[in-house]
């Protein structure tokens, strides 16, 4: 008797591999065995696979079955395979002609009644199955949203398996009970913040400094700091951060949506992430949900979710320093690699980092009228909490101080709209996007330090101001780069075209929060 083939794609993090999925059924003792490194979840298929083959109307062989995986060496881990384990006994039984099925990758989990369910990884596992030039695709029905994503491939979706075998053989599908497609729904809103309509940066009150630290955030892609008391308004201005930001273009959807699609976050209304992801996790969250991780399958944590997007620890002290200490590497390099002792992954992670802190405990240090509680000791321990390798690579450090009484009653200006804001903030990144033209950074803090300086560099009379802030160890050599960044966004935002002298000393307040001294020039308040 013949063997079956059909295709698969077993994931690592957003990058796949094309796996081969092989059923023999020989003459013998009837039995089952499946190799090729499957997980439980897979090795568990064949219960599955017997259950929807027999309410499909399908008889289950009563021989000697044989189902190997390739690459052997692979782990497989979930459930999608279960659909190309099926359609490859169907094959080798001949229920199932192999014509519709040679160029073709198979995802989906049946349920014991035939039904398939939708699976997560759906839009990176066809990007691969079109890389490596399969043309067809077969996917659960509520996944053919995800999967239409990618373009010049013929995608079938189907609700159960009897449709799939009809679909395969040029049959009308059999008639089968009303049930609607079987879809778990994920709330992609805990995961993914969409851009709230009624929230604008007119509804922080007073705040113009720190107003303008997120605007040259947000126009060059440089992380964030804020520290203060409670109630001075420091996640109200996180919050409205997002809005800032241009919509995401074609290839930066697709790239954020793989990994949305990984984590099971997608869903059948919006597929396609258009807009910067905005993660705000908890203090209390567990590592791997900030981090990445799991103990059967890896998946892609807020870390990695809000690539192309914001990051937002709200009370930063109060993270465990596993947290603190896993953003050193994705700070520098835009991704992060999550090894277990049988399985590794790397998902990107370039995403602007916003820190909001309390000055200790109580949170009054900072507020001259306050009592603070909190003696010098426990301030310098609170602080020391974010270690300083993790402050030297955040751009911006501002404090935000209680507003007063007449900031309470003063209406914000409409050049202070997030409307207009986001059309500066746009301006500003068109100017760095032709700066940048044909090379891979599309913002100023994008582009490693000696690219920077070898093609924005800047005047001898302003590029000392740095240099002194190096030489009396006030700036790291990192520190210095992350300085000439910011001054190229305060131009841009000034629609210069290049940093002057002001720009320069903007910047270097910006960085220090204006513990490099009172030298420096008058600065500008947005």
């Amino acid at each position: 008797m013949p063997t079956g083939l059909t295709y698969s794609v077993a994931l690592d993090g957003v990058t796949g591999r094309v796996v081969t999925v092989e059923a023999d059924i020989s003459p013998g003792v009837p039995g089952w065995s499946l190799s090729g490194l499957p997980d439980p979840c897979v090795a568990e298929a064949r219960d599955r696979c017997r259950a929807a083959m027999i309410n499909s109307s399908h008889k289950w062989p009563d021989q000697r079955m044989t189902v190997a995986m390739y690459p052997a060496d692979v782990p497989k881990v979930g459930s999608h395979y279960d659909l190309a384990i099926a359609l490859a006994l169907l094959m080798a039984t001949g229920a199932v002609p192999s014509e519709g099925l040679r160029s073709a990758a198979v995802f989906g989990e049946l349920c014991l009644d035939g039904r398939l369910r939708s699976v997560p990884g759906v839009l990176p596992a066809v990007l691969t199955a079109f890389e490596a030039g399969l043309r067809r695709v077969i996917v659960p029905e509520p996944n053919v949203a995800e999967a239409q994503l990618v373009g010049a491939l013929e995608i079938i979706g189907v609700r159960s398996l009897g449709e799939c075998v009809a679909v395969l053989k040029g049959e009308d599908p059999p008639p089968e009970p009303d049930y609607p497609p079987h879809h778990l729904e994920f709330p992609a809103a805990a995961a993914r913040i969409s851009r709230a309509d009624s929230m604008d940066l007119t509804d922080v009150k007073g705040q113009a400094q720190a107003r303008w630290c997120v605007e040259v955030a947000a126009a060059g892609g440089h992380h964030l700091f804020l520290e203060g008391p409670p109630g001075a308004g420091k996640t109200m201005l996180a919050e409205r951060f997002p809005a800032l930001l241009p919509e995401l273009d074609l290839g930066q959807s697709i790239e954020v949506s793989k990994i949305h699609s990984v984590a099971g976050l997608l869903t059948r209304d919006e597929p396609l992430v258009t807009a910067p992801p905005f993660l705000a996790p908890n203090h209390t969250d567990t590592v791997p949900s900030v981090i990445g991780g799991g103990s059967r399958v890896i998946k892609p944590g807020a870390i990695s979710l809000a690539h192309l997007g914001v990051l937002f620890l709200d009370e930063a002290p109060e993270f465990r320093p596993t947290v603190h200490d896993a953003l050193r590497q994705p700070l520098e390099s835009g991704e992060i690699s999550i090894r277990r002792a049988d399985a590794a992954a790397k998902f990107p992670a370039n995403f602007q980092l916003i820190l909001a802190a309390n000055p200790c405990p109580c949170g009054q240090a900072s507020t001259p009228e306050a009592d603070c509680k909190c003696d010098p000791m426990k301030r310098r321990r609170y602080k020391e909490r974010i270690s300083g390798p993790v402050r030297d690579r955040i751009d911006i450090h501002h404090t935000v101080n209680p507003v007063s009484r007449a900031e309470m009653y003063q209406e914000v200006a409409e050049h202070g709209s997030t409307a207009a804001v986001a059309h500066r903030v746009l301006e500003a990144r068109e100017r760095q996007r032709a700066r940048f033209a044909g090379m891979p950074w599309l913002v100023n803090a994008d582009v490693p330090g000696f690219e920077f300086r070898r093609r924005c560099p800047l005047g001898s009379d302003v590029a000392r101001l740095i240099e002194d802030g190096v030489a009396s160890g006030r700036l790291t050599q990192r520190g210095a780069d992350r300085v000439a960044r910011m001054a190229w966004s305060i131009a841009d935002l000034m629609r210069r075209s290049a940093p002057n002298l002001r720009c320069v000393e903007e910047a270097l307040h910006l960085r220090s929060n204006g513990l490099l001294g009172h030298s420096f020039g008058a600065r500008r308040v947005a």
